[in-house]
């Protein structure tokens, strides 16, 4: 690029100087003659040199736009971070700079799905494999099996029901259409998928409040926000697990209570940030994926009581006024 530059600079230039010097070096006399010829050998020479300088500054910024070019294209997003002053190389160097930030913003949101999903998928496969493990445990009791293998069963159509959600942009950029829904339901087949673990650990889960509450709400999407509570509570908590129910004029609220030390003072404004865990295990993803499903549905998770924890969940007993657009989330 560079050389071909150059050369052709400079064969103009030549050529320039060979239509305007020979004829007038033609017409002249004997000393003025050489005075032309080395006026013309002069000013080849200085064209040759600016036309170098030239060509090199001409090609350097087309050779870092192709190589930045080339880097979006394996992959490396880096901007250019420079302009060259010509309207021309800058439209270009705000295109690849605008496509590095659009593949940079692609790449972070995948990761962010894969994180995302992993983690929906953990609690459903935990449960599944509770429940096999239960039909193991009961083959000689042809009722306990059959007991266990149709929540085995239910747990399996409910993983594949994540799967296909994630599987599926259209189902992730509209996680499901709220509605009024009776949350009695969700919350106790909670319970049936929770008893398992809670058992094993020698620890209860109980549901105490009100019955028959309604709110306008996702089904799949308030499972997965009790999910991430319960297993929250299961993991980082101690005693007796409560999920107690009330209501007040604007919302059905859903509280999850456990008997442990709580949140750790330092922790309690960071609680809801992704990668906040209480933990070293933890993937501090839980409570995040709640706040923003429940969101997703005009509701709201917070933290209502350190210690004892008691987290609640407040669903709106009617349709929002203007509800946001849905996240990228799974049924429990």
């Amino acid at each position: 690029m560079r050389r071909r530059l150059l050369l052709t600079m400079l064969a103009i230039t030549v050529a320039a100087v060979i239509v305007v010097g020979v004829p007038s070096a033609a017409v002249a006399g004997g000393g003025l003659r050489v005075l032309v010829l080395g006026l013309c050998a002069a000013a080849i020479v200085a064209a040759g040199i600016m036309a170098f300088l030239q060509s090199r500054a001409l090609a350097r910024p087309i050779e870092e736009l192709a190589e930045a070019a080339d880097r979006l294209r394996s992959g490396d997003p880096r901007p250019i971070g420079r302009r060259y002053g010509v309207a021309e190389l800058d439209q270009v160097a705000d295109g690849l700079d605008s496509s590095g930030r659009r593949v940079t913003s692609l790449l972070a949101a995948e990761r962010e799905l894969a994180v995302d999903a992993s983690h929906q998928l953990r609690t459903p496969l935990t449960a599944l494999s509770m429940r096999l493990e239960e039909v193991i445990a009961a083959a000689d009791d042809p009722d306990a099996v059959r007991e266990e293998g149709g929540a085995a069963l239910a747990q399996a159509e409910r993983l594949a029901d994540v799967v296909n959600q994630l599987l599926d942009p259209a189902r992730r950029g509209a996680a499901g259409t709220a509605s009024l829904t009776g949350i009695d339901e969700i919350i106790d087949q909670q319970v049936v998928e929770w008893d398992p673990a809670f058992r094993r650990s020698g620890r209860k889960l109980v549901v105490t409040g009100q019955r028959g509450l309604r709110a306008h709400v996702t089904p799949g999407g308030l499972a997965q926000v009790l999910a991430t509570l319960v297993d929250n509570a299961l993991m980082h908590g101690a005693g007796t697990v409560e999920i107690r129910t009330s209501q007040n004029t604007k919302s059905a609220v859903i509280e999850v209570e456990d008997q442990g030390r709580g949140v750790p003072p330092e922790l309690v404004s960071h609680i809801f940030e992704r990668s906040v865990s209480g933990r070293p295990e933890g993937t501090g993803l839980g409570l995040p994926l709640a706040r923003t499903m429940a969101a997703a549905d005009g509701g709201r998770v917070v933290l209502v009581r350190q210690r004892p924890p008691v987290f609640a969940v407040f669903l709106p007993r009617r349709p929002p006024a203007s509800r946001s657009q849905p996240v990228r989330s799974g049924p429990a």
